[in-house]
């Protein structure tokens, strides 16, 4: 069910009823919930089984906004994509992240948290994981809630997927009536008058190309990728498709990471202990954090942020050699099978050190340190939608002559004022308990700039490496660019499974979302897909497709075994 177009593998035009762009987390979701012996399903991916640094080379582009992360760096192009070096961090959005509110212009998704609710269960029963929203966690690992006023403060825990590699295995049982093409790159878009698309091109960097037709086809890449192939790929559509509102690539999100304030307990003991960084139960990793309560979101009008208190290095000390080893390894060394090891292999060191010996080990690191080390918080923050913050397109073009992007990462006031007040409350409830005081840092004060970075506070310091927004859901086409079935609202079969279709991004690691919301739309396409191709529907679609006969797909198989 494997083939490779670097090795020329594909002779001809490919045929099927479903095409998928993407071989990521959304894109196998899609796959696995929708192959089967009667459903042709192809999966299209730019890489390969392991990190190749020339295709990786495609994903360059230029940041002309806020200081970003190389984009090349942020994102994964083989099988599995990014998910190959996720931290695992599972969480849902919260119910007010999917309401308007009235103090958050563009806010609002056309679906609810009840709408999403059942697909976030089949994620975590997929994930053999405790789901947050169903169950008291704390109670799961035998341990109370912080007393912080409920009113102000919500704390609870995330639960952890620690198989590194479970997404970037091919050849797995799910997969059985699936064909993928791997180091297949999509260049061209080929669409209609009516925007269906007819059939896609994809090339690979060692000259080989294939076509793929199909009755319905979803990009599932990254935001910044899909945003990229809706801007540079559809010809006959130069101004982007779905870009009739100038809405395409705009509100680019990301989770902004900070050091949010240093706290000075009464005992270290008591408040390291309150919100655990690294706890074991029933084989299941859990780490608490700290929310704002809807109440204090809507009373003082921010955003739904979260932090996690943890022993830091102070502003202007040098990182520990562990840190920059780790770091090293994530970041700078080839994202290869091998390295990835290695790095998976000294995290789960390190979190097996910290179950066993916290909070001890981290007090008396602070005895031993002290006057380097202090107790502070570590800001997971929301981001505004900014129309400003965008996905656009450069001059330069990568090695397959498709133009490359440059990313205008923009934030807004409301960002930082939310830090603030969480981080006053916090301070505030602190106190109330009788557990010492908390100092916020001086950049939430600061007029000059709109957010400090940290080096020293996050092993990701400047955002969770998650692109959100670019191809934001609505009702209607004149405030966004695909539907609450996230369906293109300018083409009548191209769809779209990526966090870029996220209106607001919330506080909440977007992958559990990117998983609930494939599974969603999985259901949908099950009756677009069986839908008969009638008169009607033909006129409808004009796509050009013809369902694959049993004896081509056995054929189009049978040359993948070859």
């Amino acid at each position: 069910m494997i083939l490779d177009l670097a090795k020329g593998g594909v002779s001809g035009q490919l045929v099927t009823d479903l095409c998928i762009i993407g071989g990521g987390v959304a894109g196998q979701m899609l796959a696995e919930a929708l192959s089967s012996p009667t459903r042709d399903v192809v999966i299209v991916e730019s890489g390969g089984r392991d990190f190749d640094p020339a295709v990786q080379s495609l994903a360059h582009g230029q940041n002309i906004g806020i200081p970003y992360y190389d984009l090349d760096d942020s994102r994964l192009r083989l099988f599995g994509g990014t998910a190959a070096i996720w931290g695992g961090r599972c969480a849902e959005l919260d119910a007010i992240d999917f309401e308007q509110r009235d103090y958050l212009p563009h806010s609002g998704w056309p679906i609810t948290k009840k709408d999403l609710s059942p697909y976030y269960k089949q994620v975590f029963d997929r994930l053999g994981l405790k789901q947050p929203s169903a169950e008291n966690l704390w109670s799961t690992i035998n341990r109370s809630a912080p007393p912080f006023d409920a009113e102000k403060l919500d704390s609870d825990l995330w639960v952890f997927d620690e198989q590194g590699e479970r997404f970037t295995n091919p050849d797995r049982a799910s997969f059985a009536h699936t064909r993928i093409l791997l180091n297949a790159t999509v260049t061209d878009i080929d669409v209609n008058a009516q925007n269906a698309v007819q059939h896609v091109r994809a090339q690979s960097i060692t000259g080989h190309c294939t076509k793929i037709s199909a009755k319905a086809f979803v990009l599932a890449a990254g935001a910044i990728e899909t945003v990229r192939l809706l801007m540079a790929a559809v010809g006959k559509r130069p101004d982007g498709l779905g870009n009739n509102h100038d809405l395409l690539g705009r509100y680019f999100m990301e989770h902004p990471h900070a050091r949010g304030g240093e706290f000075l307990p009464k005992k270290l003991a008591q408040t390291l202990m309150a919100l655990p960084r690294a706890v074991r139960h029933a084989g299941n990793r859990y780490a608490a954090y700290l929310r704002p309560a809807d109440t204090l979101q809507r009373q003082k009008g921010i955003l739904n942020s979260s932090i996690s208190i943890a022993p830091r290095l102070r502003e202007g000390e040098k990182m520990e050699l562990f840190r920059a080893v780790t770091g090293k390894l994530k970041h700078d060394l080839p994202s290869s099978r091998f390295w990835r090891a290695r790095y998976h292999g000294l995290k789960k060191l390190a979190v097996k050190g910290l179950e066993l010996t916290d909070p001890w080990s981290s007090i008396m690191n602070m005895k031993v340190n002290k006057g380097k080390l202090g107790v502070f918080a570590i800001v997971r923050a929301e981001q505004a939608p900014n129309r400003n913050s965008r996905i656009m397109l450069g001059s330069a073009t990568d090695r397959l002559g498709t133009r490359q992007v440059e990313l205008d990462w923009q934030l807004s006031e409301i960002d930082k004022r939310s830090v603030k007040v969480l981080m006053e409350t916090v301070g505030a409830e602190y106190r109330r308990l009788g557990w010492g005081d908390v100092v916020l840092s001086d950049w939430l004060s600061e007029t000059s700039a709109r957010w400090k970075s940290d080096p020293l506070i996050s092993s990701h310091p400047i955002g969770g490496y998650h692109h959100m927004g670019g191809t934001r859901m609505s009702d209607a086409p004149d405030s966004g660019v695909v539907d609450q079935d996230c369906k293109l609202h300018e083409s009548p079969n191209l769809f779209v499974a990526s966090s870029s279709v996220f209106p607001t991004g919330g506080w909440a690691n977007p992958t559990v979302t990117i998983m609930a919301l494939s599974l969603r739309l999985a259901d949908h396409l099950k009756s677009v897909l069986n839908e008969p191709l009638n008169r009607r529907s033909e006129s409808r679609l004009q796509t050009g497709y013809q369902r694959p006969t049993q004896q081509e797909t056995t054929t189009s198989r049978l040359r993948m075994r070859k």
